[in-house]
């Protein structure tokens, strides 16, 4: 209170000159200025809290333009054209980017506008109409036009281009309405075609127009062709001595059509193994990066990155061969097999727990479907209790087989000798010839004559003990009567014992996860009593041989539906045959109707209520064991933003919002 009154009797109440502070400071003691001091810094340092409350209240945090993000992809880039993207994901990852295309998947999976100002539907399903907005360029800034789009379709549909498109565009006729609008027709309804241009990506007529088939660019070795319109374009490629590619440059392209991308650049570094990825991951050379084996999920869990886990309409199964008469018609066997596999076990000692338990074929948890009315719960005591109404019993080693019972084929009933005629004769001698000791002449004539009786006498004579001891006689007389009758219908015309054991080979991949699903498989058969031989092969085999010529008992694989579900070329009869995706062989006549009219409806509800329908069907017939799907893990660094995607219907679909995510940051008032 002494400081505060000697303020105020210096001033007195108004704001002071220099002089008068000078003044000021003197009229303190030591002690007194320290107090001041402290005081005064309080104010000063409130003052700016409040300042910085206030302003943090008011503002909020936005992107900034700039930054570069690095991805780490595993493998070599190969062929980065649209035209012809293979399996390899690194190609699809950089086409996702550098292309576009006229519609889009947005981050929940739905169909929007890319390149497309608008679209419409027309004529029942069979007519698409695009119109494209306004000033769209290419990288070399060039405009993109409707002569582009059907310029790419054409080198697609022609066969010299060997596009692996060519069968989803055959048969569709292209309109061209000016430089803006493009109309696609179909010969018939089809409910994913929408899908179809989704993976259409616009290459640019001026650069190709005039390069022949067999010149044309598929690799890397020609960078003045990766020319798309998407947000971000080619700056550098950059390889090592040997030649491969290690670090791809993109920088932003200015010219894009839509909103421009906040990153400025973005850079691929390229990777031999899983193991190498996460090494770079944990020196932070990179921002980014995607794995598929769960395995892997706790080495990458310290490395300071956020986790997303992308849901992928993709799952493994197992698919019975119905060439096979085993399966064709015996449709409580594959049940027991469905009862008797815990899916769970698979989805937590191969996958972490990380996916989901699949039980139909349009994966009714991802598209939102009801699940089907039958489910084949894990039981093995119901799988067990088929078996055995099926024929099969354990044996002493556990392994169950089913003995079929003797069956005479014919009875020998009445008395032959020499000169005998007939049927029975005829039966006779085929019962002789069978021990070439007996009969080695092996005549069958019908007709009982000095070959057929000297057979019957070695015949006698070597079953004496029971032919002709009995009689009191030595030697065979070659009659057939009462004893000799006996014996031939006991050795003769018995068929043996017949024991059908319950084996099957399960061919699949020779890479992981599928071989640690195939013993796991393995060993929850044979608990039940099935005996399991695992067979595995390469990709290349399983591709030529196994899919190719439909040769297998029981196969282990992974198929991958699109985001709209069309389960026409996996299951109507008419895709049974090679390169038909219907591997198993199914038929029916009331699945092929509802997956037609699936195909066909252009009504989303319909579309959904025959797959239901469908799903019953199929599960009844149960032509395959539905496993698992498991996540899709990329993972980012905190320092990037935006990146909101769940779904998506492949790994390079996770670039499709990469134009809204950003590093830097800024505040901005609200």
């Amino acid at each position: 209170m002494k400081v505060i009154s000697k303020i105020k009797n210096c001033f007195f109440y108004k704001l002071p000159e220099i002089s008068q502070w000078k003044e000021f400071f003197n009229i303190f003691s030591k002690k007194e200025k320290k107090i001041f001091s402290l005081f005064f810094c309080l104010f000063i340092l409130s003052a700016a809290f409040l300042n910085l409350n206030y302003y943090f209240k008011n503002t909020i945090v936005i992107a900034k333009s700039g930054g570069e993000y690095k991805e780490g992809l595993i493998g070599q880039p190969r062929f980065i054209n649209p035209l012809y993207l293979s399996d390899n994901d690194a190609d699809r990852d950089l086409v996702e980017i550098l292309y576009s295309s006229l519609v889009k998947f947005d981050e929940k999976g739905t169909i929007i506008n890319d390149l497309a100002k608008d679209f419409q539907i027309k004529n029942q399903g069979k007519d698409y109409e695009f119109l494209l907005k306004e000033k769209i360029f290419f990288h070399d800034g060039k405009p993109l036009t409707t002569e582009d789009i059907i310029f790419t379709i054409k080198l697609i549909q022609t066969a010299q281009y060997k596009s692996p498109q060519r069968i989803e565009w055959s048969g569709i006729t292209t309109e061209k309405q000016g430089n803006d609008k493009v109309i696609f027709h179909l010969q018939k309804n089809y409910s994913s075609f929408l899908e179809t241009v989704v993976h259409l990506k616009i290459l640019p007529k001026h650069i190709f127009q005039d390069i022949p088939p067999e010149n044309f660019p598929w690799t890397l070795a020609n960078q003045e062709y990766l020319i798309g319109s998407g947000p971000f374009k080619i700056k550098e490629i950059k390889k090592d001595k040997s030649g491969s590619t290690n670090k791809i440059i993109m920088q932003r392209n200015e010219n894009f059509y839509g909103k421009k991308p906040f990153l400025e650049k973005i850079s691929f570094y390229f990777y031999k193994n899983i193991e190498e990825l996460l090494t770079g991951a944990k020196a932070k050379k990179i921002d980014g990066f995607s794995i598929s084996d769960a395995r892997y999920l706790k080495d990458t869990g310290k490395q300071g990155f956020d986790l997303y886990r992308l849901s992928l309409p993709r799952y493994f199964a197992l698919f019975f061969n119905l060439q096979d008469t085993k399966f064709a018609k015996g449709k409580e066997i594959k049940k027991a097999i469905n009862y008797a596999i815990d899916k769970k076990e698979i989805l937590e000692k191969v996958f972490l727990n990380e996916g989901q338990v699949v039980n139909s074929p349009i994966l009714s948890d991802y598209f939102n479907f009801s699940e089907p009315s039958q489910i084949y719960e894990f039981n093995p005591n119901k799988a067990k209790e088929i078996l055995s109404e099926q024929g099969f019993r354990e044996n002493q080693s556990g392994k169950r087989i089913k003995i079929l019972e003797k069956n005479a084929t014919f009875l020998f009933k009445n008395n032959l000798k020499y000169g005998s005629k007939g049927e029975e004769v005829k039966e006779l001698q085929k019962c002789l010839s069978k021990d070439k000791e007996v009969y080695p002449e092996g005549k069958i004539t019908g007709e009982f004559g000095n070959d057929t009786r000297q057979a019957v006498i070695r015949f006698q004579e070597k079953y004496a003990e029971e032919i002709l001891v009995p009689t009191g006689t030595k030697k065979g007389t070659g009659n057939v009567k009462l004893l000799t009758r006996k014996k031939l219908n006991q050795i003769c015309q018995e068929e043996p014992e017949k024991i059908i054991p319950l084996k099957f080979t399960l061919t699949t991949s020779n890479k992981s996860p599928l071989t640690e699903i195939a013993e796991i498989l393995k060993k929850q058969l044979e608990s039940v009593g099935i005996e399991i031989e695992i067979k595995k092969i390469s990709l290349s085999e399983l591709e030529t041989n196994v899919l190719a010529k439909r040769d297998f008992e029981i196969l282990l694989f992974g198929e991958a539906l699109g985001q709209i579900p069309d389960l026409f070329p996996y299951w109507h009869s008419s895709q049974k045959e090679y390169p038909g995706l219907n591997i198993t062989n199914y038929q029916s006549k009331e699945a092929d109707e509802l997956l037609i009219k699936a195909r066909e409806s252009v009504d989303e509800k319909e579309r959904k209520k025959n797959l239901e329908l469908f799903q019953e069907v199929f599960l009844e017939d149960s032509p395959t064991v539905f496993l698992v799907r498991s996540y899709y893990f990329y993972f980012v660094s905190p320092k990037v933003k935006g990146y909101e995607i769940t779904e998506i219907s492949q790994p390079s679909n996770r670039f499709s919002k990469i134009k809204d995510i950003y590093i830097k940051t800024k505040r901005e008032w609200k």
